[in-house]
């Protein structure tokens, strides 16, 4: 399992938000760049990154800070936020980001997520947020009826390289990941699954550890790191004992 660092960006700003609403933010860094080297250095293996501005507007917006990031780390990165069609997710790799994830579109246009694994392999990966089981859409802002297990299990079927399965009610509130809707999801499919929200202290990499069996390939971290409560070099190491 490793530790993916997350870097938000919002107005060309990395940020953190409080169960993904955009008016409760904190601002971390007005330089991207500078940060991600920083978890670099600290022994982040994989970068995950996250155009906020992007997933709510539904159209790429802070393109200049991406860019910013690709050069200034050697360790891959992920990215999603607003990536809508297949010349968006094109670009983004030949810019130089590893894999591209997508969200909203694979609930709302499945033939998308089919059509972007048959023509970039081993690059897409599909972020499932859920709520209650159920798959949130659209920054978080709907929750529809479809169950986060059945979509992964589409996605599965597409080609996709993993899944990023995150527990909105977790998010941001430093409570600890949802472990046992992320084992069952993960138990549900063959392709890895990264968790993601509520991450907060050294134990709850432990515990995450002790499912890592069911298919769990990486954690995703964000506010504990910057607030201090997560150290990442501890993180990495725990994993790689």
């Amino acid at each position: 399992m490793i530790v993916l660092p997350a870097i938000d960006l919002k107005d060309g700003q990395c940020v953190r938000l409080e169960q993904g609403l955009m008016e409760k933010d904190t601002v971390y860094s007005d330089d991207p760049a500078a940060m991600a080297r920083h978890w670099q250095d600290e022994g982040g293996e994989f970068l995950h990154l996250v155009d906020l501005d992007g997933a709510f507007a539904g159209v790429p917006k802070n393109r200049e800070a991406i860019e910013a990031i690709v050069a200034a780390v050697d360790i891959p990165t992920e990215l999603g936020g607003g990536i809508r069609d297949l010349e968006t997710i094109e670009a983004y790799l030949k810019l130089g980001i590893s894999r591209v994830i997508l969200g909203t579109v694979a609930k709302e246009n499945p033939e998308l997520v089919a059509e972007a694994c048959r023509r970039f392999p081993g690059q897409i990966v599909v972020g499932i947020d859920a709520k209650n089981g159920l798959v949130a859409v659209r920054g978080w802002a709907e929750v529809t009826e479809k169950k986060a297990i059945d979509l992964a299990r589409e996605m599965e079927a597409f080609g996709v390289t993993a899944i990023i399965y995150t527990d909105i009610a977790r998010d941001g509130m430093m409570q600890g990941p949802n472990l046992e809707a992320t084992a069952a999801l993960a138990e549900a499919i063959s392709i890895p699954v990264i968790a993601s929200g509520g991450v907060s202290s050294l134990d709850d990499i432990r515990n995450l550890l002790q499912i890592e069996a069911s298919g769990i390939e990486g954690v995703i971290t964000g506010k504990a790191i910057y607030d201090g409560a997560l150290n990442l070099r501890e993180a990495v190491a725990l994993t790689k004992k």
